[in-house]
């Protein structure tokens, strides 16, 4: 398999306040890549270095060969970047239906059938579609966040903790739709997730950060070592 995503010696930075330093990582066609660590190490500024919500200072993006480091975010999402930022991003006041028919209609393509297809993975959101997704739970909520970002037929998911703050019975169904996705429907995911159980049972590869910089990388496998875990450690 070829990398789909490059990114190579990214770093990023909050006014004076640098956060990455020369960060590397690569995502597979087809793979499923995991960016773990402590809380405040870069993993957010990561993800939105590469989709573009905050331009970096140095390095580069390549997806599916292009650079697209200087492209905008819109621009990254109509070559097949999807990305479900932390905080279970919906449009509060609109319905269910509409969240996912405003994403439709911005998107490359505006094929109706997406948002069923998206509704497939998440079918209790069928229930919902006449809602406003304010008063929806926090769970269905990420489930409607993840299925705004499927609507667009992304060739990358980009998740962001998608279980933090998620009640136990919508975790499994995250994380089962996140596994189907990937291994059925063979799509690419960049996934930064906590959880080192998780982990270890969705993802092909992981990468750590710490202060910035990547640390520790490697097969799902390594992520067994006790070396990783207490890198991981509280």
């Amino acid at each position: 398999m070829s990398a789909l995503l490059e990114v190579s010696g990214l770093a990023a930075a909050y006014g004076r306040a640098r956060v990455l330093f020369g960060v590397d990582v690569a995502v597979e066609a087809g793979g499923l890549m995991c960016v773990m660590g402590r809380n405040g190490v870069g993993k957010t500024t990561l993800l939105n270095a590469v989709m573009g919500v905050l331009p970096p200072t140095a390095g580069k993006v390549v997806f599916d060969g292009e650079d697209v480091t200087g492209l905008p975010v819109h621009e990254r999402v109509r070559r097949g970047m999807g990305y479900v930022p932390q905080g279970h991003e919906t449009f509060p006041q609109l319905t269910v239906a509409d969240n996912l028919r405003v994403t439709l209609e911005a998107s490359r393509h505006r094929d109706g059938a997406a948002i069923e297809e998206a509704l497939e993975v998440f079918p209790r959101l069928k229930e919902l579609l006449g809602r406003r997704a304010g008063f929806l739970s926090g769970g269905q909520q990420q489930q409607l966040a993840i299925a705004r970002a499927l609507v667009t037929r992304p060739r990358l998911l980009i998740l962001d903790e998608p279980t933090e703050g998620v009640q136990p019975s919508i975790v499994a169904e995250i994380e089962a739709a996140i596994e189907r996705l990937h291994r059925e429907r063979g799509l690419a995911v960049l996934l930064v997730e906590q959880y080192l159980e998780l982990a270890l049972r969705l993802a092909d590869g992981f990468v750590i950060i710490e202060g910035g910089r990547v640390c520790r990388s490697g097969p799902a496998a390594d992520l067994h070592d006790e070396e990783v875990r207490r890198l991981l450690a509280v």
